[in-house]
Parts: C-alpha cells; structure tokens; sequence
C-alpha cells in the first residue's frame, strides 16, 4: 500500500504534462466546434487513441496506479481542455469500471477491450442504469431481465435514459431487476453485446452543457442475452439475492448494489473532472484580469476582483486535495467510513459550478459572449451537481454515513 502524498512522481508527471499537451493542442482548438454541432468528436477520441491516450492498456495502468492518482490526474487535464470532448473520451470508462466493480476475470477480460476498439476502429461503451422514474431513486427500476433456464439466456426489457454513448455504443452495460420483491437489492448487471437484436436508441437529449458528448434514452425490447452476460455470473448472483431475501426477513449484513458499487467507484473521478473545469475557468478569468484596463489599471489591482481571484483557487485547491483523498483510499483499500467518496464528488461538483460562474462575472459582458470559453465552461460545469448524484443525494449519502441513521 503506498503512503498518502501530495507530490507527484516522475511517471505521474510526464503523464500530466502527456496529457495536458493534447489537451492544450487538440482539445482546446476543436472544443467551440464540437459544442455548436453536438456530436461525438469521432476524429478527436481516435486522435487520442492513435497516441495510446484512449486505450484499455492507459486507463488500466492509470487505474491500478498504486497511490491512486492515476486517474484523478488523467481526468483533471483531460476536462482542463473540455469537458464535452473529455466526457466522449472517457465516458466508455463508467461501463468498464462496471464490469470491473461486478465482473469475473473472464468477462473483465473478453469485454473490456471490444469497448474500446483500436486506434484505426475506435468504440465506445455506456452504463445504462437511469430511467425516466428511477434517477436517484434507483430502487425504483423497471427494466427487467427474466432468466430462461431452457435456453440459458436472460430476457431485457425497459427503457434507460441519460445513458452516455446509449445507442451507438458497441457494448452496453445494462442494470435491471432481477427480484422486484428485494427492490435495489434486486438489481444486476449485464453486458449486452455488439448488434445485439431489440436494442435500440430512443431520444438523443439536446443539453444545456457538454454537448459534444452523446447522452440518450436506451430501449430493450425483448432483448435476449446468453447467461454468461450476467455480470458475476448466476451462481454469485442467487447467493447475493439468498442473503438478501433472509436480510429482508430477520436484518443482517448489508447487500451490495450493482448500480452503487459503480457509482461509488467512480464518484471521485468525477470530482476530478469538475476541478479541471474549475481550474480551467480559473486560469482564463486570472489572466483577463491581468491584461483588462479599467480606469487605467488591469482589474486586479482591485481587492474586489483580487479577492474573488483568491477565494477561486482556494476553492479549486481544496476540492482537488478531496478528490486525492478519496481516491488514495479506494486504492488502498480503506473504507469511506465518512463517505468520502461523496464529499469529494460534492465539493468539487459546487465549485465547479460557482468557480465557472464568477469567471464570467470578471469577464463581464465578455464572459457572456462565446468568443471567451468560459460560458461554455459554466454551462459544461451545471452537470457536475446533478449527475452520478445530486448535490442534494451527496449530502444524503454524506449524512447517513455519519448518523448511522436512514435519514429521508
């Protein structure tokens, strides 16, 4: 287990500096371009393949990186440059991550990498689990999967929603009730393979921010899969649901939720995402203010826009030390006893948020325009309090952790 720090190694380093250099040179430029169409930047994510930046191999060396920095750094400098585009290159990595938080070896290793392709076929892969009555309150799904002993296949139907990459994904990561009597305890994954017959894309969203990433609704209409895409396989599986079923009976040992073990997995990648953002906002409004002239002086020489300048990146600063937090203890194996995978995720999420917005504030009417980044930085920001939890489940999460109590 490595010792928690704050300093980056040599390797981390160059990797950083790998990473913000296509971020700076390729990202950047194409960002404006790839918002105003609202399409997944094909040309950007195989240019980020070509170099091994969208790669299985990457994000697995990033991922088991033993001080768990790898990837809070890779996400940083990767939203540094844009998070439409950063969300369309690392969005296959939340279905990965869930075939890695409920997946055999086997299925880790047969799947994964058809949900990148290479770099001269690139892919995509989605996490469906959302659906139109069931966002944060997952114990409300309806997407069903019935087993077929007969034929030894498992029978999908419902529809999900908010899915990124749904429907043009060359392999889908499907969660849906298995026991409808358990409730969220009930549910499992499922891998559904390439051209598989009765998935389809419903309704592609037309979103306030990241736009250059494809988020749509996911219909399964009888959509048959053999066993083995059951993730963990059916005989895990009937033990989870026994223990579950006896749990529900007398109280008893908590049962993990697939949809959950990926989330928690993943939550402080996503604050990570959101300090890029900040940090990016950051940068942009601190140079305005050195080179704008009002009343013969930059504007900062004002304590007003000084100040402000300050708060902004004691904020950012502080986020990321959550998120280094969060994810050297999930790599070291210790457990959120404070949720501090949430806090992360939370914290970041709001700064975000309120960074981007006071960007645009020392911009003034430039801020406003789309000739500087920032509104669109502030738009891209938005999201980070709403999805993979709200802001408002965050704090749930956060407070039930600390009671001990089912606080509502």
């Amino acid at each position: 287990m490595a010792e928690f720090t704050l300093e980056l190694n040599e390797d981390q380093q160059t990797v950083r500096e790998w990473i913000h250099g296509f971020a700076a040179d390729v990202m950047r430029p194409a960002a404006a371009e790839w918002d105003e169409r609202e399409e997944t930047p094909w040309p950007v994510i195989q240019e980020a393949a070509k170099i091994g930046l969208y790669s299985l191999d990457f994000y697995a060396q990033q991922y088991f990186d033993p001080t768990g920095l790898g990837i809070p750094v890779t996400m940083e400098e990767l939203f540094w440059g844009d998070a439409g585009i950063g969300l369309s290159i690392v969005g296959t990595g939340l279905a990965a991550v869930g075939v890695l938080a409920n997946g055999t070896e086997e299925q880790v290793g047969t799947w994964i990498p058809q949900m990148y392709g290479d770099a001269n076929d690139v892919k995509v892969a989605a996490f469906c689990s959302s659906e139109p009555d069931a966002g944060s309150d997952v114990s409300a799904m309806r997407t069903r999967a019935v087993y077929d002993e007969a034929k030894d296949e498992w029978v999908l139907n419902g529809t999900k929603t908010w899915a990124t990459n749904g429907g043009i994904a060359n392999v889908h990561v499907v969660v849906a009730v298995v026991d409808p009597e358990l409730g969220s305890k009930g549910h499992a994954s499922f891998i559904v393979p390439p051209n598989t017959p009765g998935l389809s894309q419903g309704q592609k969203f037309k979103k306030h921010g990241i736009r250059a990433s494809h988020t749509a609704e996911v219909v399964l209409e009888d959509v048959r899969i053999p066993g083995h895409c059951l993730l963990g396989g059916k005989e895990k599986l009937d033990e989870r649901l026994a223990r579950a079923r006896e749990r529900a009976k007398t109280g008893g040992e908590r049962v993990r939720n697939a949809a959950m073990a990926t989330f928690e997995a993943s939550r402080p990648a996503v604050g990570a995402q959101a300090v890029g953002i900040a940090r990016a906002a950051f940068e942009v409004a601190l140079d305005y203010a050195k080179t704008r002239v009002q009343f013969g002086r930059p504007i900062i020489d004002n304590q007003g826009v000084a100040f402000q300048l300050a708060d902004m990146r004691t904020q950012i600063d502080a986020a990321r030390l959550l998120v280094w937090r969060a994810s050297w203890m999930a790599t070291a194996g210790k457990p959120f006893t404070s949720a501090e995978g949430s806090m992360s995720k939370l914290y970041a999420g709001e700064v975000a948020k309120s960074v981007t917005a006071q960007a645009m504030q020392i911009l003034g009417g430039n801020g406003f325009t789309r000739e500087y980044p920032v509104e669109r930085m502030h738009r891209d920001a938005a999201i980070y309090t709403i999805f993979e939890g709200t802001s408002e489940i965050q704090r749930l999460v956060i407070a039930r952790t600390l009671s001990g109590m089912s606080i509502r």
